[in-house]
């Protein structure tokens, strides 16, 4: 069996879930133009830690002399001396990155030789197809590829020159032996993978001869630019490996340009790509985002926050072999070569807007690529839901929740997350801690049922997976549907908050010093009812019911945690019915009682309640403001408050002592 077959058979493998490892490595990241001191540097230092599987680096033969970023792409010889750093410097960047489980792939020019003539880099001298390796009759006859060549002739594509280049004659035994001595080369030194550069200018039938001599099975991915009516079809290559889907880069750069994500429930196979497993997907590349084959559609570090939310889609959805792009500012001059100083200085990482963009370092991006290895268990996508427009949310299986928010406001919806009950951390901008009972950032709170109520600001994105679930210090936390009516007569412009949880002097009995630590009597919350347009200002970042008042994700007016007018019967005199399950007021079948009971209705975090106990007290804003104390008969300890039961429909009166506790 031939090297390149193997490799394409291991990399189809890898991708079904049935054989999946925990965790397990699935994306890479072309670090463009890094030296090898600093590539190897990151993946000691970032890319193996964040669960990065492989670094694609850029051509390590020697190259002409010039700053320009192509100049790598014009190889003279196949000594391992370049821009990057010298042979002793790139193996010493191999065996560092492979230690901290980081593999090299080696973006590899096989199809032609540099234009010209000169001397390289380590000095060989080159001239009209001359070089140190190759004579005249290593090459193909002189011809050059015209536009209209790539749609309607082939023949021309794979053996004329591409922009100038010398074509090498890889039909040639000869060229075969010598490339696949490089790649033999390259692998003896412990890399792993290679992109082979212009593969749509070689037949496929020449590069499976190349890889038929090449040792081990090191993936393989081509690259052909196919955008549909081209000559030479990115399918002729599938037996040699996987190939770079083009189309991916331009229609997901469409969607979120000026499209709708709504469109991309069944991105993929369905839009006219290529099977997953043969796939290599990029939102962007060297080539097109310097405007190279993306028709203006492509999404690269200049679009921001677009950027990474585009990232986040990418390694969230299963689909292909995704690349990150780590690239550098090269101010609308195509052909600038990278900046002249190192990314790693005296311990601090050089990344600035003007010079190196280390994308992949974005929180963001590096979250997804955490989301991304923690779901490959279920490689498929279920619970999708969007507004029809540019808010978008879907679940990996079991395995993990994301949702983007594309939009000017806020995303807010109760949503099936597919995950087991608990509380979660996002790992897109947030980080828990090595014991897995904190979280340094936004957290989402999933019921027994599966369901959140979730919240995501403009521009922005949540991820979370089951391994990113917080593990209670004590016992795991019981979130309990809990709804509380209170009773208060009302004008238009007045507003109903509730602040509780459990009394700070009582609190010092359970041995909790709430003085210090609020949070200890506060109890964790997530709204059931999104839909009244008047509250859900007030409700978005309303995670707890506390005695302080609203949270800092609040709205600024927010006097604690809102509750919505209902009535029992909506009386045809007031016009059309509101209600609560569709407008979120209104009449609802939870009020028996008569007009004018303010609903609660959360799901609540029952362990940090005193048996199941919690106390409230109410407040009207442009009304009544606040209750006075109340003396609640058979409560459970002393207090000036309403109690309430976890778990329970509690039925109260503004200001009244009588309350009920009712089963839902």
């Amino acid at each position: 069996m031939k090297n390149s077959t193997i490799s394409a058979i291991a990399t189809s493998l890898f991708f079904f879930p049935s054989i999946s490892i925990h965790a397990a490595p699935t994306t890479f990241v072309h670090l463009f133009e890094w030296n090898w001191q600093d590539v190897a540097t990151e993946c000691e230092t970032f890319l193996g830690p964040k669960g990065y599987a492989a670094v694609q680096v850029s051509p390590p033969n020697e190259h002409v002399t010039g700053s320009q970023w192509w100049t790598r792409y014009q190889p003279v010889s196949y000594q391992l001396q370049s821009r990057g750093g010298n042979r002793t410097a790139f193996a010493n960047m191999v065996s560092r990155c492979q230690a901290v489980g980081v593999d090299i792939y080696v973006d590899a020019v096989i199809n032609h030789m540099a234009a010209g003539s000169g001397r390289g880099v380590a000095g060989s001298a080159f001239s009209a197809k001359q070089y140190p390796i190759y004579s005249p009759q290593d090459f193909h006859t002189t011809c050059t590829i015209n536009g209209e060549d790539y749609g309607n002739n082939a023949w021309r594509v794979q053996h004329c020159e591409l922009v100038g280049l010398p074509d090498l004659n890889t039909a040639s035994s000869y060229v075969q032996d010598t490339l696949a001595e490089f790649l033999n080369d390259l692998v003896g030194l412990g890399v792993k993978g290679m992109r082979l550069d212009a593969s749509k200018h070689m037949p496929a039938g020449d590069i499976a001869s190349i890889l038929a001599k090449v040792n081990g099975s090191p993936l393989i991915f081509q690259e052909v630019i196919d955008q549909g009516a081209e000559a030479v079809s990115a399918s002729e290559y599938f037996n040699n490996g996987l190939v770079t889907e083009f189309k991916y880069s331009t229609e997901l750069g469409r969607t979120f340009k000026t499209g709708k994500l709504a469109w991309l429930s069944q991105f993929g196979e369905v839009w006219g790509m290529m099977p997953s497993h043969k796939a290599v997907v990029f939102v962007d590349n060297h080539d097109n985002q310097r405007g190279h084959g993306g028709a203006g559609n492509v999404i690269t570090f200049e679009d921001g926050k677009l950027y990474e939310l585009a990232n986040v889609f990418m390694l969230a959805y299963p689909y292909g072999y995704p690349k990150v792009m780590s690239s550098y500012n090269f101010h609308h001059d195509t052909d600038a070569g990278a900046p002249g100083e190192s990314i790693h200085q005296n311990g601090q990482v050089n990344c600035t807007i003007q010079g190196w963009q280390c994308e992949h370092r974005k929180d963001m991006i590096a979250g997804a690529v955490d989301f991304r290895n923690n779901t490959t268990a279920a490689w498929q996508v279920s619970n999708w839901w969007d507004n029809g427009n540019n808010q978008i949310a879907f679940s990996r299986g079991a395995e993990g929740f994301v949702a983007i928010n594309r939009e000017s406001s806020s995303l807010m919806a109760t949503l099936q997350t597919g995950l087991a009950q608990g509380e979660y951390c996002d790992v897109l901008q947030g980080r828990i801690s090595a014991d897995k009972t904190q979280c340094f950032g936004q957290t989402i709170l999933v019921n027994s049922a599966g369901f959140t109520s979730l919240s995501v600001s403009a521009m922005n994105a949540i991820a979370v997976h089951k391994q990113s679930r917080l593990e209670p210090l004590n016992e795991t936390p019981t979130m309990q549907r809990t709804v509380v009516m209170i009773k208060a007569q009302t004008q238009a412009g007045q507003d109903m908050f509730i602040r509780g949880g459990i009394d700070h002097q009582f609190a010092t009995s359970l041995g909790r010093d709430c003085t210090t630590t609020p949070n200890d009597c506060a109890l964790t919350i997530n709204h059931n009812n999104l839909k009244n347009p008047t509250t859900a200002m007030y409700k978005q970042g309303d995670t707890l019911l506390n005695w302080q008042g609203g949270e800092t994700n609040q709205a600024a007016q927010a006097q604690g945690s809102p509750l919505d007018w209902t009535t029992d019967v909506w009386p045809a005199s007031w016009g059309a019915k509101k209600t609560v399950a569709n407008d979120g007021y209104g009449e609802t079948p939870l009020n028996t009682f008569g007009q004018h009971y303010w609903l609660f209705d959360v799901q609540m975090d029952c362990s940090n309640t005193v048996n199941g106990w919690f106390e409230l007290k109410a407040y009207v804003e442009n009304g009544q403001g606040w209750e006075s104390d109340i003396q609640q008969a058979n409560a459970p300890y002393a207090s000036n408050n309403h109690f309430a039961k976890c778990g329970q429909l509690n039925v109260f009166e503004f200001g009244q002592a009588a309350a009920q506790h009712l089963s839902l």
